[in-house]
């Protein structure tokens, strides 16, 4: 029963009285003294009973009742003048028995998981909107020597920030000054290893100038990301929006496209020596707490495994890519989603097989929604939809396990996948979309599968 009772008027008869519950049903009770006019002390403690039926219902002793009666400040004399009782205490049981038992369900709680879609659709569009640069400096640098070492050093980057940004996460449970001195000390180590990667590729040329712009890019932009000053790092991308914007207009020049270029990035880096600085003077939060490197392994295997296969994607649909990157964000708004749904199927089934079905039920529907998010964007590209949408479906689903803690197995069978995609550019280059296709299936049921038999389960979100 959802609400208070209401006692309403005897209809016609003396012995009768009608309490109309909030659902709508009736309850008759016979009074004492049947057949008999009531006196005017039992119609009085009726009227009690009316005015406190709310707090008297959900009582399960009459010696809450007492309480309640006592809280509204009734004395000896008034119990029994009024009342016609002798103490509190028979007054109270006089009521407890006059109103039926009524127990409202309790207000529906909160979602834990809510999302940010704002947040979601900003983190998507940063993911992407740094590939600006490359349209704006490509006249630049553009050899297969240069385009090979930047993606070579972005998969550095790529795989670095990954497992950086997991163990800043981890030490953001002791604040996050200590979380900032993780990225302070890991991220300018992360740049100078996928320059030194970049620059034995593309060797001493105007190349490696840009791997070193990339290179210091992506640490810094991971900083402010794991920090959540999303729009403080779109606001520093403002001139590189700007000037690529110019592009379908006016040819820039070579020192306005390398200004702009540059002048972003210094941007970018002033922002996270502030942020770094803010951080660094809040109070931590508890004792510190040094996680085991080998923890954060895997988060960083699973980001070199995503970039080979988005790099594959990328040789032979570039705009499929970013697609795939913008799709970023709805796919961590489905995460926070799935999240949710799951622990409102947690507190609406009552066995484990019953949750069990929702389960599957809430991962196929977030999952389906997130392939119909892409499925235009591909047939826009030009892409083929198959693989693309095969591969949507293993990041997902690995990101998924990986944000229950379960990172090992999403990283072996991305790496899995990616080696066996990668394989086959020394005997047929490049790697046909129906081995893309059939790698990435393979990979996204391993995971669906894992995620049914570990996320169906009750305990893995109590």
């Amino acid at each position: 029963m959802s609400g208070p009772i209401r006692l309403e008027p005897p209809d016609g008869r003396d012995d009768t009285l009608t309490l109309r519950l909030a659902t709508e049903s009736t309850m008759t009770l016979r009074l004492p003294g049947q057949g008999r006019a009531r006196s005017g002390k039992d119609a009085a403690v009726d009227r009690l009973a009316a005015e406190l039926a709310a707090h008297i219902g959900p009582a399960v002793h009459a010696y809450e009742v007492a309480a309640v009666l006592e809280s509204e400040g009734l004395t000896a004399q008034r119990i029994a003048d009024e009342y016609g009782h002798r103490d509190l205490f028979a007054l109270a049981e006089d009521l407890y028995r006059r109103v039926p038992r009524s127990f409202p369900e309790p207000p529906p709680a909160a979602d834990p998981w809510a999302p940010d879609p704002v947040r979601c659709a900003l983190r998507g569009a940063l993911f992407a909107l740094p590939g600006l640069a490359y349209p704006l400096t490509a006249r630049l640098w553009q050899s297969d020597r240069a385009v090979l070492a930047l993606i070579v050093a972005g998969l550095v980057s790529w795989a670095w920030g990954q497992g950086l940004g997991h163990r800043a996460y981890l030490r953001m449970a002791s604040g996050r000054p200590e979380a900032a001195r993780t990225l302070r000390a890991g991220a300018p180590l992360g740049a100078l290893l996928a320059f030194v990667t970049g620059l034995a590729i593309a060797g001493p040329s105007r190349a490696a100038f840009f791997v070193a712009a990339q290179s210091c890019y992506l640490a810094a932009a991971g900083i402010l990301l794991v920090l959540a000053r999303e729009r403080l790092l779109l606001c520093a991308l403002t001139p590189l929006m700007a000037g690529a914007a110019t592009l379908p207009f006016r040819e820039p020049g070579t020192v306005a496209r390398v200004g702009v270029s540059v002048f972003t990035l210094v941007l970018v880096v002033a922002a996270v020596a502030h942020c770094l600085r803010e951080a660094l003077r809040q109070p931590p939060a508890s004792a510190p707490v040094t996680p085991r490197i080998l923890a954060s392994l895997p988060y960083g295997l699973f980001g070199l495994a995503a970039g080979v296969l988005v790099a594959f994607a990328g040789q032979r649909h570039p705009l499929a890519v970013i697609a795939l990157t913008l799709s970023m964000g709805p796919a961590e708004w489905l995460l926070y989603r799935y999240r949710g749904l799951s622990v409102a199927a947690l507190r609406a089934t009552a066995t484990p097989a019953a949750f069990r079905r929702r389960s599957a039920a809430v991962l196929g529907g977030c999952l389906l929604v997130y392939l119909l998010v892409l499925f235009p964007a591909a047939l826009f590209t030009g892409a083929e939809p198959a693989p693309l949408l095969a591969l949507a479906a293993l990041l997902w689903t690995a990101l998924l396990l990986q944000a229950f803690g379960i990172a090992w197995l999403p990283a072996v069978v991305s790496l899995a996948a990616a080696t066996a995609v990668a394989s086959t550019e020394l005997v047929a280059p490049p790697p046909g979309p129906l081995t893309e296709l059939l790698c990435c299936s393979l990979a996204a049921l391993a995971l669906m599968g894992t995620t049914l038999r570990l996320l169906g389960r009750p305990t893995a979100h109590a």
